[in-house]
């Protein structure tokens, strides 16, 4: 479509209505599809035997949130949002560490309503939307509404630009048909093929000036757990996203100028089935760890009571100081501090800093498993 913007006429992509027209052709789709159901399946069975579910959400939600906002250039780690949480001085720009910790609160909101059986609908989106850019950087830029502006993606304009998303008139009518899609009861598409679609059309209409990337991954999850392919929110690419980025912006594009879903389709299946294999070895890994470090503090005697409290404490926060964690715990200082120690001295802790004020201690072994792949993009 052409679009005036300024004085120059730019040609603007309005992407056609879901499902694609030609249909998709599943002859080469099937086994990956079958795949990727088997792997989603297994992580959700897995999940069910956790002792603590919450607690692997808690911080598989806090990597998600790192990697998806270093996809759009911040440069904040997993640590420096774990400092940020526990009141510490974040050694990430504040910005930085403030875009990732919005990015939590968004995913929180948004399941919290898909959970009190809120639909995932336009009002939710921008309910989202509004908390991702509450605070810091994009404060600026209509957090909660729709564009009301042109907006492109790469160049220093319209005219220069990569791609040029559908003008400001026609983004509630592109969003209001998505929406219309995603709760289509006629289509038989596999939610797991709808979720691919869903995404690439949320990315192309691109509705908000800043932000859209983080939403679009988002609204992945929320359409697995929303039609229950999920129990809980334990599945998200942007590891894979971030590893394959050149193949991702590639294959947005091969849909955009010659409708090539299958290819998107296929890549997005590969990444579905390879990431949940990789929550469910991340997760038993983590709950080996925990077995055997619990057994090293069981072998304390007396003792063991007070550091075992500290312990489920540091599995929530892999990097505490003692003021926090006495508080956060509800215990004296003087108990956390000798239970700090006893974990040092049992390999399981380090003290990080070298100080005798403001100690720093981190259970490294657990970020380590949490840390794989959330190194910042360079």
């Amino acid at each position: 479509m052409q679009s005036a913007f300024g004085d120059e006429t730019v040609r603007a992509f309005i992407p056609p209505p879901l499902p694609p027209d030609p249909p998709i052709r599943f002859d080469g789709l099937q086994v990956l599809l079958e795949q990727a159901n088997q792997a989603v399946g297994r992580l959700d069975g897995l999940a069910s035997l956790l002792p603590d579910l919450s607690l692997f959400i808690y911080t598989y939600v806090r990597k998600e949130a790192v990697l998806s906002s270093q996809i759009e250039g911040t440069q904040s780690s997993l640590s420096d949002l774990l400092l940020f949480e526990n009141d510490e001085a974040p050694g990430a720009p504040l910005e930085d560490v403030q875009e990732v910790s919005n990015y939590v609160a968004a995913m929180t909101h948004g399941l919290e309503r898909l959970n009190s059986g809120f639909p995932l609908s336009l009002r939710l989106i921008r309910e989202i939307h509004e908390i991702l850019l509450s605070k810091g950087r994009g404060s600026g830029k209509q957090p909660g509404e729709f564009r009301r502006s042109q907006n492109w993606i790469g160049g220093s304009r319209p005219g220069n630009a990569a791609f040029v998303p559908p003008p400001p008139e026609l983004v509630v009518e592109c969003m209001g048909k998505l929406e219309h899609f995603i709760h289509d009861e006629r289509s038989h598409l596999p939610v797991l093929i709808r979720a691919g679609l869903v995404h690439v059309q949320f990315e192309t209409i691109h509705p908000f000036l800043d932000g859209n990337g983080r939403l679009g991954r988002l609204l992945i999850t929320f359409m697995l757990c929303e039609q229950k392919i999920l129990r809980d929110p334990i599945l998200y690419l942007s590891l894979y996203f971030k590893a394959n980025r050149g193949a991702y912006y590639e294959l947005l594009e091969r849909v955009r100028s010659k409708g090539d879903w299958e290819a998107w389709l296929d890549f997005f299946l590969i990444g579905v089935r390879d990431t949940a294999e990789q929550a469910a070895t991340a997760a038993r890994g983590i709950l080996s760890l925990f077995d055997e470090d619990q057994r090293k503090i069981e072998s304390l005697g007396r003792a063991a009571a007070s550091v075992l409290r500290v312990f489920q404490h540091m599995q929530r926060n892999p990097i505490v100081a003692i003021p926090t964690a006495a508080r956060k715990i509800g215990i004296s200082s003087p108990t956390v501090a000798k239970s700090l120690a006893h974990m040092v001295r049992l390999g399981i802790l380090h003290e990080v800093t070298g100080k005798e004020r403001h100690r720093l201690f981190v259970y490294d072994k657990y970020l380590a498993i949490l840390n794989e792949g959330t190194e910042p993009i360079r």
